[in-house]
């Protein structure tokens, strides 16, 4: 009596086991998984620190969880059943979405970089690299423009062209296409004393400013033998009104390319 209830037991354990492997609804106890790597760079230039979560685990460089000034991390993951990744960046102490990413898993490793000061966003910094001097003795420069608009609201869309001329008024070259998301084609001229130039934005393929009735020049600093990635900047007045464009920004002053 004792065998025939073990030997049913058996049998009712056998027919659970059978069931459990043809119903379609399961889950693996495994799930598909593989590395993903994460690569960062980016430069913070303001005081207020930011913070960096990845699927809401904010990311740590050694012991500290907010940055300023130069981030550099690699950060290792698991992609679980090729579920893509979030990547949310805020300050730290207002808790503002300065800007977010979506990492698909169709590559193993990806990359952000980027450039934050206050009321500027650069993004995908290294994407574009600096032009490469064809002479020696020669200044270079690639352009781009991504607060156009901001504060002059012209309401022109197209791409800018910058007439660089030397301190004597001479045109040295023309910066064509400068855009809010692309950079301008490369440049290269000369390089002379004193290293100062004044670009004049005008509409592309043109030589009309893109406010209308308004000149607007942007003054910069050359130097000889070295190329530049510069970020053009509208800026406000104390009415909030725009006051102008600065050229100051030289991405390879923060960036290794």
């Amino acid at each position: 009596m004792k065998n025939k209830i073990v030997n049913a037991l058996f049998f009712l354990i056998a027919l659970l086991f059978l069931e459990s492997c043809t119903n379609d609804e399961l889950v693996p106890y495994y799930p598909e998984q593989k590395a993903g790597k994460l690569v960062i760079r980016g430069y913070n230039a303001r005081a207020d620190s930011i913070q960096i979560a990845v699927n809401g685990k904010i990311i740590k460089i050694g012991n500290k969880n907010a940055f300023v000034k130069n981030i550099v991390k690699d950060y290792d993951f698991v992609i679980y059943e090729n579920a893509p990744k979030d990547v949310v960046i805020t300050n730290k102490r207002s808790k503002e979405i300065l800007h977010s990413y979506h990492i698909t898993s169709n590559k193993s490793i990806d990359t952000i970089s980027f450039y934050h000061k206050k009321d500027l966003w650069v993004d995908n910094v290294l994407a574009t690299k600096p032009g490469v001097l064809t002479k020696t003795g020669n200044a270079g420069f690639k352009f781009i423009f991504p607060t156009f608009n901001k504060y002059s609201n012209t309401g022109y869309k197209g791409n800018l062209d910058g007439i660089i001329r030397n301190l004597d008024g001479e045109t040295v070259a023309v910066a064509q296409n400068i855009g809010q998301n692309q950079y301008s084609i490369f440049v290269e001229f000369p390089a002379s004393l004193p290293p100062i130039i004044k670009m004049e934005l005008v509409k592309h393929g043109t030589t009309e400013s893109y406010i209308p009735g308004k000149q607007i020049f942007v003054v910069m600093l050359m130097t000889k033998d070295k190329s530049r990635l510069i970020v053009l900047d509208e800026k406000k007045g104390d009415n909030g009104q725009f006051s102008g464009v600065d050229g100051s920004l030289n991405l390879l002053d923060f960036f290794e390319f």
